[in-house]
């Protein structure tokens, strides 16, 4: 009777180990999760270099944060968790290389975008410049603290001489989608966006670009987060962003290339 004892003793063992062994197998076939947070204005593109890498990729599974660029690097600030940051914004990328959380040899200056006037289909004042919003009732325009697009366009706007008039009618958003999204709907009477964002709707027209002389550069730089826990992973990825097939995505959505 003992040995039949030890007999199923030892089998139950084996059994246990077959079982770790299968779970520990299961755990290294589980994808590893990239976090990305990226400036709303890259959503497009993003989303189908997502599909690309994926596909490309078995195991990683992209997982995307958009949002404004300030209101991104406060949540990174705060501790949340990204492996990359790609921002609309130089100023809010910076600051996070200055406090080293970026490394500099992981990070660069990779997209450019113009600055636009948009307004509805119906465009029922009239506005064919940024003159005319003079005669707009409401206009949409990032809030200048946390959407670079927002900081732009205060910024032409005052050196147009035209903010002290424009002040009272601006309708502030958390990113350029909603400022978007409140021109497509006829919310307001025109809003401002980058080139990219009026391209991908057909329910507004732009009607004027910024001079690049009114506005700092709109440069967009990706880097990686010294806090990724996917070193590797992340540093795969953020090549993969600056490869030709990338960067022909990021150009059919209107982007052009920083250097």
């Amino acid at each position: 009777m003992k040995k039949y004892y030890r007999l199923f003793a030892t089998m139950l063992v084996l059994v246990g180990l077959l079982a770790a062994c299968g779970n520990q197998e299961a755990a290294t076939n589980e994808p590893v999760e990239l976090t990305i947070s990226a400036a709303a204005s890259l959503q497009d593109a993003l989303e189908e270099l997502k599909t690309t890498y994926e596909q490309q990729h078995d195991t990683i599974k992209i997982l995307y944060n958009f949002g404004g660029s300030g209101a991104l690097q406060q949540q990174i600030l705060q501790g949340a968790p990204a492996d990359l940051f790609f921002s609309a914004a130089k100023d809010k990328f910076d600051a996070l290389v200055e406090k080293e959380m970026i490394d500099q040899k992981l990070g660069t200056d990779l997209l450019a975008n113009d600055l636009v006037l948009i307004v509805p289909k119906s465009n029922e004042k009239q506005i064919q410049s940024f003159e005319d919003l003079q005669q707009a009732g409401k206009i949409a325009l990032g809030t200048p603290e946390t959407v670079p697009a927002g900081q732009y366009g205060v910024d032409t706007l005052k050196n147009m001489q035209l903010w002290d008039s424009l002040e009272s009618k601006v309708v502030y958003t958390k990113d350029v989608r909603q400022v978007l999204t409140y021109t497509e709907t006829e919310n307001v009477d025109a809003g401002m966006v980058y080139k990219t964002d009026a391209l991908v709707s057909d329910k507004v027209n732009v009607v004027a670009t910024a001079d690049d002389a009114m506005h700092a550069p709109i440069i967009y730089p990706v880097g990686v987060l010294k806090a990724s826990k996917h070193g590797q992973e992340a540093e795969d990825f953020y090549h993969f962003l600056q490869s030709d097939e990338a960067m022909d995505v990021f150009e059919k959505y209107g982007f052009k290339g920083a250097q």
